[in-house]
């Protein structure tokens, strides 16, 4: 099996932030407005003269991540109506660039190194707009491999490109061998992700394919025996029901759920993309801003616990929601629905508080165990390789929805 160093490195990532932004955005009815509200297509292009963002919005929306322990944006850099964000270089003028001269993928780019984070690039392959799409394909084919080479020479090194919509003409050939091959001449080193949508979540694809994705839904361990190369993965999730800004979605998850989707993706040693639509100007919803701010918070806390470490392999008895990731000699358990201590006139009374405990099995003799929210050490017994762990509710004063300990061994 091939083994790629780059593929490794993404899977350290953890934590990424999707950005669904375009003409649609102004619209403010979700990124598949065009076609799901069969809009008149000469109207919705007037968009384009609106369609003007903050001078700061790249770096309000970078400052944002950086500030929730995201370590790579994925921008739309063209979504299906087949508008932009960058200049397209004579190919055709629709573009930011030709309206209002302003090149949104730099201006994004610019403001992901700014702040450390690394920028990746979704683009389309299927098309609303271009005719040769319907009309020509193998000419549009051509078109799409044009406009991936522009964002392969112009901006830089890039983490990666993500692509969607070959499900759109399942049984067409797209031409894969071609498009990989051009972003393989000029970015050897880029993630190459194509999502399967819906309808095929975890599924390995062509050879050049770096990571499978689980669109909306829980991840899972891949299968990776008798594959030619090893592959990552990661699951994209999104706040509400639509990925691009929309007035009128009030669908919100929790920043619980949120922080769970985090947790159970480096389970099974996947990255999570969360989006986030921005509004018209750039800015983010006062809901999307907040959720991330308090994911942010846990992760400023457990962020240790989620970048490098690995799934271990470990089974936690009788505990389906608990899990253990290991790193070198460290171990780290993830205990969720432990409740809140306090007074019964306050919070819901803890029943035998003393007797919650996770059991599990390491063949390595433990030193000590700490809670990394307060440092403080917790009980255990180890008997040979059985291990248990007593995983005492919060106290009053906190609840941090997964709690983790952090175990070092000899």
């Amino acid at each position: 099996m091939i083994v790629k160093q780059y593929i490794k490195e993404f899977e350290k990532l953890g934590f990424g932030m999707f950005v669904h932004f375009g003409l649609y955005s102004v619209l403010g009815k979700g990124e598949w407005a065009l076609h799901s509200l069969k809009l008149d297509p000469n109207e919705y292009f007037k968009l384009r003269k609106e369609f003007n963002p903050a001078l700061d919005w790249a770096d309000q929306l970078a400052a944002a991540a950086k500030q929730a322990g995201v370590k790579y944006i994925t921008l739309t850099t063209r979504h299906h109506d087949g508008y932009s964000l960058y200049d397209t270089c004579g190919l055709n003028d629709f573009d930011t660039v030709h309206d209002n001269g302003r090149d949104l993928v730099r201006e994004f780019v610019d403001a992901c190194h700014a702040h450390g984070i690394i920028p990746f690039f979704y683009h389309t392959l299927l098309d609303w707009t271009e005719p040769r799409y319907k009309e020509d394909f193998p000419a549009y084919l051509e078109y799409l491999r044009n406009s991936i080479e522009i964002l392969c020479t112009k901006y830089g090194k890039i983490g990666g490109l993500w692509f969607d919509g070959m499900w759109d003409k399942p049984d067409a050939d797209w031409e894969e061998d071609a498009l990989y091959a051009t972003i393989r001449k000029h970015q050897p080193e880029a993630m190459i992700i194509n999502n399967t949508g819906l309808s095929a979540l975890g599924a390995l694809g062509h050879i050049e394919l770096d990571s499978v994705t689980f669109e909306r839904g829980k991840p899972a361990p891949l299968n990776m025996e008798g594959a030619p190369k090893y592959v990552a993965s990661e699951m994209c999730q999104v706040f509400a029901d639509h990925w691009g800004y929309t007035k009128d979605d009030l669908n919100f998850k929790s920043p619980a759920s949120m922080i769970r989707d985090l947790c159970i993706c480096r389970r099974f040693g996947s990255n999570l993309l969360m989006n986030v639509g921005p509004m018209g100007d750039g800015t983010l919803r006062l809901m999307d801003k907040a959720i991330y701010d308090l994911m942010g918070q846990w992760v400023a806390i457990n962020g240790e616990a989620i970048y490098a470490p690995y799934p271990s392999g470990i089974e936690v008895e009788n505990k389906e929601d608990d899990f253990i990731l290991v790193k070198d000699n460290t171990y780290y358990l993830f205990c969720d629905k432990l409740p809140m201590s306090a007074d019964p006139n306050v919070a819901l009374k803890v029943q035998n508080a003393d007797r919650f405990q996770d059991i599990f099995k390491l063949d390595k003799k433990i030193k000590k165990i700490t809670w990394i929210d307060n440092g403080e050490e917790a009980e255990f017994e180890q008997d040979g390789a059985n291990v248990v762990v007593k995983t005492k509710p919060y106290m009053y004063g906190r609840q941090l929805v997964i709690r983790v300990a952090k175990i070092e061994t000899e």
